[in-house]
């Protein structure tokens, strides 16, 4: 059978047959294909002489029945930022409805009562459902380091006569059904430039950039989930794919995939702030706490935040950017345990002390209780080049300027206590190094050297890695140093350091930098210093890694190469005669 005639048969199989023009209306095909399917499902043994699907097709209709759900909900959903904050997607609320209990409440209409919900940021909000709707939780414990096809991977074993779907989507009417035939994905009556698939003639999904906008809903047959399943199993242990959606398995397993083409306004995902609010401005997940103190430091109304777009997730923090009358702003939102690892009263003592220096964009609003800090938005900027000879000459000039300044808070960023500190956050759980101990009692006995050798304290960024050098300017003129969380009183040198291990350079790269930030020359015993606090930094942001793994969040490379410098510019001062 073709799709044709499967649609039309589908449709026999729930109500009698009235007349070719009803089932055309119906099926969306034309008058002329509904009379060839008729003809051919007849021929078939489909149909019987009264237009009733026969024996052999309820017996087809039991065999693809749909069984099963997997609902994929364990994405932290960056582009809702700032709502995904405060609540994960599936369970923000439309026209009184939160998503994830529409889709199972629309699923249970057509008869399908086994749902396994896969989650995993903000996992435990979900535990409801459990009780009110009998769902399994699937927990995908990777969801921050590994995209969805991880999280359906997990439930590769449920996938025979389902319904795949992200709990994000919202459909107007209930676009599942008591019976299907084939496979199907949801796609839109519209192009979307993020799309890799349309459908042909034939109603085949096929390759094609900018072809139909995805909507995600999808039903995979008895005879489509094999295939499926090892394609899924193939991607999900290669480490290549560790950013590939689901999708990206469906369309490549080899079978066909026909198109379920839904109305655009009729279907959306919902990914960002302003689509929500597009489609129900009365939600109650509208009222952001970051957003309401956006608009409070600007004196306007929080409808007046508009054009919301996150930003990179960084390695601390979110934000995201908007616009507010006219002005572009970027308003920054702690990330997932930092409360425990910034002291945010002594962040903002540190902007006061830099405020009016000229050493960054004096933030609009800084709020030390929340952390939420506001600052204008800086069109034309860059950061530096790590690899550029020239950017780094530049920041290290600028670096030394700031050093220079001599500037003084009342906190000191205590490089080996943080350490220890960082370490206590695991709450006893040993390190996932083997010889973590002795790599700790190697850095520690540094402490000594360190002392004798450093300099008078002051205000030192403790994080001035390249990333946080913004040269900013048509012509990058102007070089500024953001993001000030980590600052405090301490031997200006660290922030050479720090420098290098971020920007994961070897022995002769770092040397360069010493001696970019030392023009007159750096003496040996300075030298040897800095490579000691590179070794303490790779233990503290070694320890930090670990510590945000355990909320989920996996920094891949750099925590291993942090844990390296450690251990490697440790035996490096040894060579060096320490």
């Amino acid at each position: 059978m073709n799709i044709q005639e499967m649609d039309i048969l589908n449709i026999l199989g729930g109500e009698p047959f009235s007349s070719q023009r009803e089932l055309a209306e119906r099926s969306g095909h034309s008058l002329g294909a509904v009379n060839r399917c008729l003809r051919s499902l007849a021929a078939g043994g489909w149909l019987d002489d009264t237009m009733r699907p026969t024996e052999k097709a309820f017996a087809l209709f039991e065999e693809n029945k749909p069984q099963r759900a997997i609902i994929l909900a364990a994405g932290a959903g960056m582009r809702m930022v700032p709502i995904n904050l405060e609540t994960p997607k599936g369970l923000l609320q439309v026209r009184g409805e939160t998503l994830v209990e529409r889709l199972i409440r629309q699923l249970h209409e057509v008869g399908v009562q086994d749902i396994t919900v896969v989650v995993g940021f903000m996992k435990d909000a979900y535990e409801f459902l459990i009780d009110q709707y009998d769902v399994r939780l699937l927990v995908n414990r990777d969801y921050a380091g590994r995209n969805n096809l991880h999280s359906l991977t997990m439930a590769a074993d449920r996938l025979e006569n389902a319904y795949i779907l992200p709990c994000d989507v919202w459909c107007e009417s209930n676009p599942f059904a008591p019976r299907e035939l084939y496979g199907w994905y949801m796609v839109a009556d519209r192009p979307s430039p993020a799309s890799t698939v349309r459908p042909n003639r034939r109603m085949e999904l096929v390759s094609a950039q900018g072809g139909s906008a995805m909507v995600g809903p999808a039903y995979i047959s008895a005879a489509l989930a094999g295939p499926l399943r090892q394609r899924l199993l193939a991607m999900d242990g290669d480490r290549r794919f560790d950013g590939a959606w689901w999708e990206d398995a469906l369309f490549s397993c080899g079978e066909t995939v026909y198109a379920r083409v839904w109305p655009g306004d009729k279907a959306l995902e919902i990914n960002t702030y302003e689509q929500l609010r597009e489609l129900d401005s009365g939600s109650a997940h509208l009222r952001s706490e970051a957003l309401s103190a956006a608009a409070a430091a600007l004196g306007a109304a929080p409808e007046e935040v508009r054009d919301i777009q996150v930003l990179k997730k960084g390695i601390t923090n979110r934000s995201f950017l908007f616009d507010c009358r006219g002005e572009r702003y970027v308003m920054r939102v702690p990330g997932e345990g930092t409360d425990k690892l910034i002291n945010r009263r002594q962040e903002a003592a540190v902007y006061a002390a830099i405020r009016g220096k000229g050493l960054c964009d004096d933030p609009v609003s800084i709020d030390p209780g929340t952390g939420y800090k506001l600052t204008r938005f800086l069109d034309r900027v860059r950061v530096c080049d790590p690899e550029n000879e020239d950017d780094v000459g530049r920041c290290m000039a600028r670096l030394r300027a700031f050093h220079e300044m001599k500037l003084t808070v009342d906190h000191e960023f205590d490089l080996f206590g943080t350490i220890d500190y960082y370490e206590a956050l695991r709450n006893g759980a040993p390190s996932i190094y083997r010889d973590y101990a002795q790599t700790k009692a190697n850095v520690f006995s540094l402490r000594p050297f360190i002392k004798a050798h450093a300099e008078e304290k002051r205000l030192t960024h403790m994080d001035a890695v390249p990333d946080n050098f913004l040269f900013v300017g048509r012509d990058g003129a102007e070089i500024q140093l953001i993001d000030w969380e980590y600052a405090g009183m301490q031997d200006p040198h660290v922030d050479i350091a720090m420098f290098a291990i971020y920007a994961l350079y070897d022995r002769e790269q770092t040397d360069k930098l010493i001696d970019a930030y030392f023009p007159e020359g750096c003496p040996m015993e300075t030298r040897m210093k800095i490579y000691c606090y590179m070794a303490a930094g790779g233990l503290l942001w070694s320890n930090w890694c670990e510590y945000k793994r355990d909320l989920g969040v996996e920094f891949g490379e750099y925590s291993l190469r942090q844990y390296r410098y450690a251990k490697s510019c440790y035996r490096l001062v040894k060579e060096m005669g320490l």
